[in-house]
């Protein structure tokens, strides 16, 4: 593939963030879910209004994968109090990778993951820990080829369907986290 280019999202990219962002859970979770909750899902969490109050948080952090110019993933971390979760230390959440269907094993995930070891690096992180659905094996695939270790689960909802997410984490002790 082409040169991955990461990039902060800009305020003024929010539309943008908000198509990639339908966009890709759409591709990962639409035949899996209720046609009426999932979108009404992706109506609330999609929103501009809603991505907007997400990047404004100083703790939160978006950022685009493109190629040859074109938005083809993001990844959105999180520090301190806008963690999903109260984890322990000082730790950097990965709550969303997401990359278009169309170059899914091109090594955009890849690369958003990179990125976010090198912001975990630049926080001086212990660890960087995520949550993955149990029903999509492709990311948790991809994980644990990252050196992701299993801690936990937590709920994830889409309406009226509860999900369940493994929670896993990897510490200073991965190579390429050194």
């Amino acid at each position: 593939m082409a040169n991955i280019l990461i990039q902060p999202v800009q305020l003024d990219e929010l539309s943008a963030l908000a198509q990639i962002g339908a966009k890709t859970f759409s591709q990962t979770f639409a035949s899996s879910n209720d046609p009426k909750d999932f979108e009404a899902y992706l109506d609330k969490a999609f929103a501009t209004e809603q991505l907007s109050i997400e990047m404004n948080n100083p703790e939160a952090s978006f950022s685009f994968a493109k190629v040859e110019d074109k938005i083809v993933g993001y990844l959105k971390t999180n520090r301190g109090t806008a963690q999903t979760e109260n984890v322990e230390g000082r730790t950097l959440e990965i709550e969303r990778i997401y990359v278009d269907a169309e170059v899914q094993g091109s090594g955009v995930g890849k690369a958003l993951f990179e990125h976010a070891l090198e912001e975990a690096k630049a926080i001086e992180a212990d660890a960087i820990w995520l949550g993955v659905w149990e029903e999509n094996p492709k990311a948790i695939e991809f994980y644990a080829r990252q050196g992701f270790m299993a801690f936990g689960e937590h709920e994830f909802k889409i309406g009226r369907d509860v999900q369940r997410d493994i929670l896993g984490f990897v510490d200073k002790g991965y190579p390429e986290f050194d």
